[in-house]
């Protein structure tokens, strides 16, 4: 069985959802995704956690030019594909209490999201790399567009020009090293093995860069992010946070740095740098936030940006630490902007000041709020605690003071954070949080799992490490050798 069937069963399912009406298109739509999550469970077990690529789909699609139906699964993606075929039908259990007009076009875009989605993170051809990067961003922008909130149309646009604008420079990277090749191929594995000067690697670099450090996002990038995230209905928030912005980051380990090794190396600090200033810039901000949605898109600018920045350090301790940690973040803030969605879905209000008192009303849904809080927060036995540690490890090993200043992020979110649980849970009942009722079953499903997997991997991280772990060693000792090889020749 190759990876082919994981990626076109939801393209099939958005297809078929469109032509079906009423409340059955939730349904079927979960029918859906819950078969891609069994596809997912039957590749995971059948995976060999080696650094060998498995389950390969190959076909000529425009062979003149070079261009081949190209994808599989290896220990570098396998945790973000696992991510995107777990995250979708949790997603789509909790748009259960909201009414969407014409919900068949809803879910259906949910689904050919997934399947773009998907398409980035399998693809060894440039050119569907690409393809897959663009269809991820048209469904998105519509769910946002069509179902957001009231400033939708011009948050979604200014979404839409700095995702799309990034992307253009990717594609022009791309074809000038499809130019390069002898064979004029798109494949990625002839990209590795292009001779490229200095400079043409780092103009590559600088193109990838743009693109991919708009979908972390890296300040000053981000801009977008917040007004989005609060815009976006509840699903497309999920979607973007939990999934997508794992985007940028896979790019950058699987086509950047391994493409252009003495550019990233020329450069490494700046962006680098950058990171980190969005860690402590979106943790300040964060405090200020009164918006619990918004406080939220601020929190995951920081988190994502020690990502990023542990992917940038570049050693065996900051990638590994990218890969389970984008497992982890991908679960928490799914489960926070889920929380933030039921608050605001029985209340009518997002504003923090307005709550308090909740943990007295709803002592099921207070509990997992705070084992979310808690993962979040990098708490020791949650799996935040493992990804953060990693990934400051990572930075420490390439410069001490840096690792210092993202080390931050932990402080400052923890304190913001468990203000906020305090503000929301604790203390006494008002007029409005009074009318708060405790979650659902459906609700409790889903928080509940989230709260599973913040404490097993938490308790357990070894079998999530070791998926990634030999596809990473060898990744990176080909960068190095590259890097170590060139400076010898300088």
């Amino acid at each position: 069985m190759t990876v082919s069937i994981l990626l076109f069963l939801p393209l099939l399912a958005a297809l078929v959802l469109l032509f079906i009406k009423g409340d059955a298109v939730k349904n079927v739509a979960l029918f859906f995704s819950l078969a891609e999550l069994a596809l997912g469970i039957y590749f995971l077990t059948q995976y060999k956690a080696d650094a060998s690529l498995q389950f390969v789909a190959q076909y000529p699609w425009i062979p003149k030019m070079g261009i081949y139906f190209t994808a599989a699964i290896d220990g570098i993606n396998i945790i973000p594909v696992i991510l995107s075929v777990l995250l979708v039908p949790m997603i789509i259990v909790t748009t259960f209490k909201h009414e969407y007009k014409n919900a068949s076009v809803f879910y259906a875009l949910i689904l050919f999201m997934q399947f773009g989605l998907l398409l980035v993170f399998t693809a060894l051809d440039g050119f569907l790399f690409y393809v897959g990067w663009e269809v991820a961003l048209i469904p998105i922008y519509f769910i946002c567009g069509m179902w957001g909130g009231e400033n939708r149309v011009k948050v979604t646009l200014k979404f839409f020009i700095y995702t799309f604008a990034g992307s253009l420079f990717m594609l022009m990277a791309i074809i000038y090293l499809y130019l390069q090749t002898p064979d004029r191929t798109f494949d990625l594995f002839n990209f590795y093995e292009l001779k490229l000067t200095p400079l043409q690697q780092s103009w590559v670099f600088g193109a990838f860069l743009l693109a991919f450090a708009i979908k972390m996002p890296i300040f000053p990038l981000h801009t977008w992010q917040p007004d989005t995230y609060t815009e976006a209905p509840a699903a497309g928030t999920m979607l973007l946070s939990g999934i997508m912005l794992k985007m940028g980051i896979y790019g950058a380990i699987r086509w950047m740095i391994p493409i252009t090794p003495i550019g990233f190396y020329e450069w490494q600090n700046n962006p680098l740098w950058l990171a980190i200033v969005g860690i402590v810039y979106a943790s300040i901000i964060a405090f200020r936030q009164t918006d619990g949605k918004r406080l939220i898109a601020y929190s995951s600018i920081a988190h994502v940006g020690l990502i990023a920045a542990g992917v940038l350090a570049w050693n065996i301790q900051g990638l590994q630490g990218a890969m389970i940690q984008m497992l982890n973040h991908g679960l928490e803030v799914v489960g926070l902007f889920f929380i933030w969605d039921i608050i605001q879905r029985q209340l009518k209000t997002r504003n923090i000041s307005e709550l308090g008192g909740i943990a007295k009303v709803a002592p099921q849904f207070s509990i997992m709020f705070l084992i979310i809080v808690l993962g979040s927060v990098a708490l020791p036995l949650t799996n935040g605690f493992i990804g953060e540690f990693l990934l400051l490890n990572g930075v420490y090993r390439y410069n001490m003071w840096m690792a210092i200043v993202s080390g931050l992020t932990i402080i400052l979110g923890a304190v913001y954070m468990l203000r906020v649980y305090k503000n929301i849970m604790q203390g006494e009942t008002n007029a409005l949080t009074a009318l708060f009722t405790d979650i659902t079953l459906n609700e409790k499903l889903i928080l509940g799992i989230i709260c599973a997997f913040i404490i097993i991997i938490g308790v357990y991280p070894q079998p999530v490490l070791h998926l990634s772990e030999a596809a990473v060693t060898n990744l990176m000792n080909m960068v190095n050798v590259k890097i170590t090889t060139a400076l010898l020749h300088k």
